[in-house]
């Protein structure tokens, strides 16, 4: 009988939540950034492991906030938590403990969890050593802790051997030929977010996002029109820039990244809109994918 399970990658935000999930699917899917709280929405990560099925749920960062969106964000994590069979925890090496100790607050169904320490290529050793002697005290809690680093020494296997030890037995839940269950057009408004935030200073990101105006798939190429939704006209002109310069840097960006996935060319055309406080209103939330319910 084979394996098969839900296992949802938990941590604060910018914890390298994403960054795994690439590196373990062997495809850039997932939208990563050096910016915190770039993830908003859970999605689901198809990876294969011999002949087991590992549908990791990659979520938002775990942390709180009065804003309206951030608190969707949260809940989609909570939600990430309480529906599945195993979580896996990222801490990054530096941090305290106490991101840990809240995650356990918030883990009301006590999910079994297994506790990686990751950014663990600029400290050495003996830093690792000492970092994984403080969560000892917590031992009783998670089922293993394992330092990952993907630029050099973890290999996918110290991982995922790990992982399908504690999944169900149980049918595969999807084909084993897909690698997530996300639409393509769902897919090309991360990397054009994900493009925005690359491109952009630091405070412009958050309040930005992009609606899938159309896909056509034609004989020789892709066409992709998008438009990038903000708040206020000034940053409507920090997206298009001076003489259109970095709206023409986000579209290339976002163009190699699709035509990378997709494996065809692509012509992507970006527009600039404003709506006003779409980011503390429910309604403006709900039209951009955002259904806060709370």
């Amino acid at each position: 009988m084979t394996k098969c399970g839900y296992v949802s990658v938990v941590g604060r935000p910018n914890a390298g939540k994403s960054s795994l999930l690439n590196w373990l699917v062997g495809e850039k899917i997932a939208m990563v950034s050096h910016k915190a709280n770039a993830t908003r929405k859970r999605s689901n990560i198809i990876v294969m492991h011999e002949d087991d099925q590992i549908v990791f749920v990659d979520t938002p960062g775990i942390h709180e906030t009065e804003k309206l969106l951030n608190q969707f964000m949260l809940d989609e994590a909570l939600k990430a938590i309480g529906d599945c069979d195993l979580i896996l925890f990222l801490a990054p090496i530096t941090d305290k403990l106490t991101h840990y100790e809240n995650f356990l607050e918030k883990n009301k169904k006590n999910t079994k969890h297994i506790l990686l320490l990751t950014k663990i290529d600029n400290v050495s050793n003996k830093e690792v050593l000492e970092k994984m002697q403080e969560y000892e005290q917590y031992s009783s809690k998670y089922e293993a802790i394992i330092p990952v680093s993907i630029k050099k020494q973890t290999k996918h296997g110290d991982i995922l051997d790990v992982v399908v030890k504690y999944l169900p037995e149980h049918p595969y839940l999807y084909d084993p030929e897909i690698m997530t269950t996300e639409h393509l057009r769902d897919i090309f408004k991360e990397f054009i977010r994900e493009s925005i935030f690359d491109n952009i200073s630091d405070e412009i990101p958050y309040e930005t996002d992009v609606i899938i105006n159309r896909v056509e798939e034609k004989k020789d190429l892709d066409v992709v029109k998008a438009t990038i939704v903000v708040q206020k006209s000034t940053q409507k002109g920090m997206i298009i820039g001076k003489g259109a310069t970095a709206i023409k840097r986000i579209g290339k960006d976002a163009r190699i990244k699709i035509e990378k996935l997709t494996g065809r060319k692509c012509y992507l055309e970006l527009f600039v809109s404003i709506k006003k406080g779409w980011t503390k209103d429910k309604k403006g939330l709900k039209e951009l994918g955002y259904d806060v319910t709370f």
